[in-house]
């Protein structure tokens, strides 16, 4: 296990997001200094961190910005030290329609905040991919040397993202490693991921769940097991990580059609699994495997995962009650 390094002045792009918005909350609690970037809107929300925006703590600067301008990255990043890059898009059924917002944004993206780092000299770039870059798991569990196969054109526009984000460590000398998540799921996470949905059906007092295809296996993670793996490979002192991809799952896999049943049993219901073709992604575009070996990212920073897939699933519920009964408490002005 490494030494550890301090993170100075900490930036996030995608901090109104799910997993920014938690990591955002996660460094704030142990009193970084962090600038939150947001996807620039004509409201100015500021997404998951909304209800920050009114009483913001002295050590948090939020701001509105777009990760396609390059201009106004290398502004941004300008006197930080440490650089979570989070913000993509991540739809993937919506990257069948409009792929070339992917790329724009992914690979672009990538870009311009690589160039903001190495001009502002930042110390340290946490680069977020994805396990969808493995594709279906050709042999398990999948290490960091599995080939990439781009299954979707948002997988494909994420692989892009992780060999530039490579070229340019080797180029440029800019000082990155990659993080790799498989499934995170968690409170706040869209209702288009299938953990929320399934919650939410069931919440609503569904006999039947409508869902895509059932026997794909994936390794869910909850959030903050997550956000433990950004800010422990971020506290890694080796130069040695620089360069390097890292993965960070559960070591668990389970079925859709298992899930469901858990989720059922969790929330103490009893449903059917209706599969639904406009749910189905192309023939060829499923990813059917995936399993995560994490080895890599322990040996270099101790981490393993805290919560378990029971206990994250748990939580997730709860959250989601308590957003169910917000919503009517607003609705009827209770």
């Amino acid at each position: 296990m490494s030494s550890k390094r301090s993170l100075g002045k900490v930036f996030v792009t995608g901090a109104d997001g799910f997993i920014g918005s938690h990591l955002v909350e996660f460094l704030l609690q142990r009193g970084f200094e962090v600038t939150a970037m947001c996807l620039y809107n004509s409201m100015g929300r500021f997404g998951w961190l909304d209800s920050l925006a009114s009483s913001a703590p002295s050590n948090l600067k939020l701001i509105l910005g777009d990760v396609r301008d390059a201009g106004f990255m290398e502004s941004a990043i300008k006197s930080h030290n440490t650089v979570f890059h989070l913000a993509s898009l991540i739809a993937i059924p919506y990257s069948y329609v409009a792929p070339q917002s992917y790329f724009d944004t992914n690979v672009n993206g990538a870009l311009n905040v690589a160039n903001a780092c190495i001009k502002a000299g930042v110390s340290r770039l946490i680069h977020t991919s994805t396990s969808e870059v493995y594709g279906t798991a050709q042999t398990v569990p999948i290490n960091e040397t599995h080939p990439l196969v781009g299954q979707s054109p948002y997988s494909a526009s994420k692989i892009a993202a992780d060999m530039l984000i490579e070229s340019f460590v080797r180029s440029f000398e800019l000082a990155a490693t990659t993080l790799r998540p498989f499934n995170t799921f968690g409170p706040r996470q869209s209702m288009r991921a299938v953990i929320p949905t399934v919650i939410a059906q069931m919440l609503s007092g569904a006999s039947e769940i409508e869902l895509g295809s059932t026997s794909p296996t994936r390794d869910f993670n909850y959030v903050g097991n997550t956000i433990d793996a950004f800010y422990a490979l971020a506290e890694c002192g080796d130069d040695a990580v620089i360069g390097k991809t890292y993965n960070a799952g559960s070591g668990r896999e389970i079925s859709v059609a298992d899930l469901v049943n858990l989720l059922a049993k969790t929330c103490g219901t009893s449903v059917r699994i209706k599969s639904s073709q406009d749910r189905m992604r192309p023939a060829q575009s499923e990813v059917e495997r995936l399993l995560c070996d994490s080895t890599l990212l322990t040996k270099i920073s101790g981490w393993k995962p805290s919560t378990s897939l029971e206990q994250g699933l748990a939580m997730t519920i709860e959250w989601q009650k308590l957003q169910t009964l917000g919503a009517v408490a607003k609705r009827y002005h209770v």
